[in-house]
């Protein structure tokens, strides 16, 4: 089976093809960086009308790229949720009217989902059961998986998301947008300087995570210390390493929890290189295995849609004829396959 996926839910287009068979067959991306720079953040407007602009000719692209026709393609999966409402719309529209000209069932995808499945695009893909620690600019969840659609939610942010308390605090710092990975980019010239920044909700039981009073810490911390550049560095990597260390403490409680001993870690914020090293050294002590997807799966692409599609269309799911998103989306309402 042969999938186009089609993914629009913030700031990227990602159109990408997928054969059950024979793998990724091509992948296009465009990214809005540039367009939302100047406003320093995603102006949803904004990024709803780029998508309308280029999400036909990355169809175009990614088709050619995978030297594939209309008829050569089985099934079409778009983004249906959550993300922001007139760009999931836009995937939606296009892709639902696309399956209906071309005769192609159609189903609309949980980002999440495709995040949590995008290390099964690699090689060396995790086998379930497994512990999910998804970490994005909009969420930080952990996830007892069992099998697709078998999930069960074990903690999630009360307040600001990893990524967004990254991209905050890159704000305060007088980072450009996008913040989160020119912050740990400054972080790692940073030294140790004797900074005690708190670990949030790690002295209490419970898998759920608070960024924003860490957040408020590290603005105090910012307005009391002088403005160097060495000084922002030591300041970016305190905050850096408490984000790591709370991912990697309730990580270590929810493998405690489940007696799992493999972890899939997906999401924008995947990518940081210091959460990668402390996990791996974790994983390395408790026998374990850690599962990333590589770094252009780390951030929204249609490989991941196309997968995650892929595997629902082929347990006879489809989307009906309705076009509509959702920009709220309980992870732990899907259904099992």
């Amino acid at each position: 089976m042969r999938v186009l996926g089609i993914e629009t839910s913030c700031d990227e287009t990602g159109i990408a093809v997928f054969d059950d068979e024979q793998g990724l067959l091509s992948h296009a991306l465009y990214s809005q960086v540039k367009l939302h720079a100047d406003y320093g953040g995603v102006v949803p407007e904004l990024a709803s009308r780029d998508h309308v602009r280029k999400i036909v000719p990355l169809i175009k692209q990614a088709l050619k790229e995978a030297n594939s026709t209309v008829d050569d393609i089985d099934g079409i999966a778009f983004t249906k949720g959550p993300g922001l409402i007139g760009a999931l719309l836009v995937g939606a529209c296009v892709g639902r009217s696309l399956a209906y000209s071309w005769d192609k069932p159609a189903i609309g995808v949980h980002h999440m989902e495709g995040h949590l499945l995008a290390p099964m695009l690699e090689d060396d893909a995790p086998e379930f059961p497994f512990l999910a620690l998804l970490v994005s600019g909009g969420h930080s969840m952990l996830v007892k998986v069992d099998g697709i659609g078998q999930y069960e939610v074990l903690g999630e942010s009360v307040d600001d998301a990893a990524g967004e308390a990254f991209d905050k605090t890159a704000k305060l710092m007088g980072l450009d947008y996008p913040g989160g990975p020119r912050l740990a980019k400054l972080a790692s010239k940073g030294v140790e300087a004797g900074y005690k920044f708190p670990r949030p909700m790690t002295d209490k039981p419970g898998l759920n995570f608070s960024f924003s009073g860490l957040k408020t810490f590290t603005a105090n911390t910012i307005a009391a210390e002088p403005d160097d550049e060495q000084t922002r560095a030591n300041i970016a990597r305190a905050f850096e390493e408490a984000v790591v260390d709370t991912l990697a403490i309730k990580c270590q409680r929810a493998l405690k929890l489940t007696g799992y001993n493999r972890l899939v870690v997906a999401g924008g914020v995947s990518a940081n290189t210091r959460l990668r090293e402390n996990l791996a050294t974790m994983m390395a002590k408790l026998n374990g295995e850690v599962f990333y997807p590589r770094g252009e799966f780390c951030t929204d692409n249609g490989a991941m849609i196309a997968f995650a599609g892929l595997q629902r269309l082929k347990a006879g799911q489809t989307e009906d004829l309705e076009v509509k998103g959702q920009p709220r989306w309980p992870l732990d309402t899907l259904d099992a396959i």
